[in-house]
């Protein structure tokens, strides 16, 4: 890991903070360095994995008091911590008279980015709704979309300069996660979907035939498939609150609200699966390899 105290005396355009170095935070964070920021992170309590990513993206293992003097602070985390960091944030930054811009880059809905935001402004700190769509951005190739709102986003445009791909949503704080929302909503729903009926259809002995009318009918979809079952399989713990909060944005009340319920649970299993005997994992890549196979 880089030595802080070395790294002080080094000019670089604008300190970032992103909190947690994991897949996402890392990548972005070496895509940042690469184009002369600063980036610095939490490793407290983190495991060796974790700080051997970190130090591999050039971030810097800093302290909380260094991380509230940073310029700006990417929170990447898990949608279910993004609560917690908030209010962490709030309590280290609340003492300081420069305030760092807190950006939420979470898949939250707009009732908890919302929460969120009235926590940072409770430390009279400037705030950005930001969602992620894309995959983590790997050297050479291409950053994922970052789309932001509120009235304090255009105070992040330097992160355009400094390699990201920025889109501005008009509208307030809520509209960039409403977009998140409803992307995922699509995107992952129709993984759920597809790998729920491959499982069931494997299990009833029509999966070659499944495939078969799909690439006649639907080759769209197919080829969809081929990518995302065996994708989705490490990630799969990582959706069920994503999940949860989709419910959430389109409200209780909603009808469709049941169905990305319905999905939590189903990803909850296959995340259980994949840790176990992987017996549905096994049927999902299975069918995934037979696409690549007729292809051939």
């Amino acid at each position: 890991m880089l030595d802080l105290e070395c790294t002080m005396s080094k000019t670089t355009s604008k300190t970032i903070a992103i909190l947690a170095p994991g897949a996402m935070g890392s990548a972005v964070a070496r895509r940042l360095n690469e184009n002369g920021a600063r980036v610095l992170t939490s490793l407290k309590g983190r495991s060796e994995a974790t700080q051997k990513r970190a130090a591999d993206a050039g971030m810097i293992g800093a302290d909380d008091e260094a991380i509230a003097e940073a310029d700006i602070i990417l929170s990447i985390v898990p949608p279910g911590e993004a609560v917690a960091l908030a209010e962490r944030l709030a309590a280290l930054i609340v003492r300081r008279a420069k305030k760092p811009v807190v950006v939420d880059c979470n898949a939250v809905n707009v009732d908890t980015v919302r929460r969120i935001e009235e926590i940072i402004g409770s430390a009279q700190a400037p705030f950005v709704d930001a969602g992620i769509i894309g995959f983590p951005p790997q050297p050479g190739g291409k950053s994922p979309a970052f789309y932001m709102s509120g009235e304090h986003a255009g105070d992040v445009a330097v992160l355009k300069d400094l390699g990201l791909d920025v889109r501005i949503v008009e509208g307030p704080v809520g509209a960039a996660s409403a977009l998140k929302m409803s992307y995922a909503g699509i995107v992952k729903g129709l993984a759920g979907i597809g790998s729920a009926m491959v499982i069931a259809a494997t299990k009833a002995g029509a999966a070659d035939a499944l495939r078969d009318e799909l690439a006649l009918s639907q080759p769209a979809v197919l080829a969809r498939l081929e990518v995302a079952l065996p994708d989705m399989i490490p990630k799969a713990y990582r959706w069920v609150a994503e999940m949860r909060e989709i419910s959430g944005f389109l409200g209780a009340d909603h009808p469709a609200s049941q169905i990305y319920e319905g999905f939590a649970r189903w990803f909850e299993h296959l995340a259980e699966d994949a840790k176990g005997e992987a017996a549905d994992a096994s049927l999902m890549k299975a069918f995934a390899a037979s696409i690549a196979q007729k292809k051939a």
